[in-house]
C-alpha cells in the first residue's frame, strides 16, 4: 500500500482490515472471559494499525485520482468510527472528520460507504447537540439506505427518531411498528399528551434497551418537551395568561414528579422560558407566570 504510483492493493487493503476488526473484536471478547488485559485492548491496537493505513491514503497526493489511495480514506475511517463508538472513545472521530469534509472526492465514494459515515456522523452530532446536523446526516443515511435492509434503516431510525422529537417531529406510530420500534411507542404518546408520568414508566420499561442503543440520556431530554406541553394544557384549561405557579405545582404533583414544590415548580418555569419553551416572564411578588398573548408556546421547530 506504501507504494508511490499504486493502488492496486487497496481491495486488499480493506478485506484484511475487515477481518482485523473482526479478530480484534472477538479476542477482546475472548480475554474479557478469561478476566486477561485491559477492556478492548485488542481493538484500541488494531485502531493503531488502521490509522497508519489512512495516513499513508491521505497523505498520497502525487498520483492520478483513477489511481490514488485517497479512494481507501472513507472505508477505513467508517472502520475507526465503528472501533471508536465501541470503545467509548468518540472524540477520536474528529480528526477523522475533518480530513473528509476537506476531501475533494467526498462525494464521490460508494453509496454505501457514504450512508455508513453519515450514520456515525449523525450519530456524533446527535450526541455533541447539533441536532439539526444530526437529522440532516441520519436523513441521508435512512432514505438512501436499500429498501431491503430493513435493520440497518431500524437501526438509524434508533437515532433519528429520538432527534426528530427533540426538534418537534413526532414521527407516526406506523413507521414505529414498520421498523419493529414498539419501544418508542409510549414514548411518542408521552410527548404528545404532555403526561410525564407514562414517560417515566416508559423509560422504566424499555431502560435496558434505550441503554445498550446508547440514547437513555437523550430520552431524558424529553422532560423539558412534556412539561411546555403539560404547561399549554394549563394555560388552554385556564383560559388566562396570567397563570398561578400553584397550579403548575398542583399538576407536577399528580404527575408523581418526587419531592416537587413551589421553587423547584419555579426553576422548571424559569427553564423553559429560558430555552424558548415559553414566552413570557415569572411575577415573583404575584407569585404568577405572565405569558405572552401572542404565541405563548411556540412550536419547538420555530426556535430550535
Amino acid at each position: 500500500i506504501s507504494q508511490k504510483e499504486e493502488n492496486w492493493a487497496l481491495p486488499v487493503l480493506l478485506t484484511t482490515i475487515l477481518d482485523l476488526r473482526y479478530f480484534a473484536k472477538f479476542a477482546d471478547e475472548q480475554m474479557a472471559k478469561r478476566r486477561e488485559g485491559k477492556p478492548h485492548e485488542k481493538l484500541e491496537k488494531a485502531a493503531d494499525v488502521l490509522m497508519a493505513c489512512f495516513r499513508v491514503c491521505v497523505s498520497d497526493t502525487r498520483t492520478a485520482l483513477a489511481s490514488s489511495k485517497k479512494w481507501g480514506i472513507l472505508p477505513i475511517v467508517n472502520h475507526l468510527f465503528k472501533i471508536y463508538f465501541k470503545i467509548n472513545k468518540v472524540q477520536l472521530c474528529k480528526p477523522l472528520i475533518r480530513a473528509i469534509a476537506s476531501s475533494s472526492i467526498r462525494d464521490s465514494f460508494p453509496l454505501s460507504h457514504r450512508i455508513t459515515y453519515k450514520y456515525y456522523l449523525g450519530r456524533k452530532e446527535m450526541f455533541d447537540g447539533e441536532l439539526k446536523a444530526a437529522e440532516e446526516d441520519l436523513s441521508f443515511a435512512f432514505e438512501r439506505c436499500h429498501r431491503q435492509s430493513q435493520r440497518n434503516k431500524r437501526l438509524v431510525l434508533v437515532y433519528l427518531v429520538p432527534v426528530k422529537m427533540l426538534l418537534g417531529f413526532l414521527p407516526s406510530e406506523a413507521v414505529l411498528r414498520k421498523y419493529n420500534l414498539p419501544q418508542f411507542v409510549d414514548v411518542i404518546t408521552a410527548v404528545r399528551q404532555g403526561n410525564l408520568l407514562l414517560l417515566n414508566q416508559a423509560l422504566a420499561k424499555h431502560r435496558a434497551f434505550f441503554i445498550r442503543m446508547g440514547i437513555y440520556l437523550m430520552l431524558e431530554r424529553f422532560k423539558i418537551i412534556i412539561y411546555r406541553n403539560l404547561f399549554k394544557k394549563v394555560y388552554i384549561l385556564l383560559g388566562t395568561h396570567q397563570l398561578p405557579i400553584s397550579a403548575f405545582h398542583i399538576v407536577l404533583k399528580t404527575m408523581q414528579v418526587p419531592d416537587v414544590d413551589e421553587d423547584e415548580t419555579q426553576c422548571i418555569l424559569a427553564n423553559l422560558i429560558d430555552k424558548g419553551y415559553i414566552r413570557g416572564y415569572l411575577s415573583y411578588q404575584h407569585q404568577k407566570l405572565v405569558v405572552s398573548k401572542q404565541n405563548p408556546f411556540p412550536t419547538l421547530s420555530s426556535f430550535l
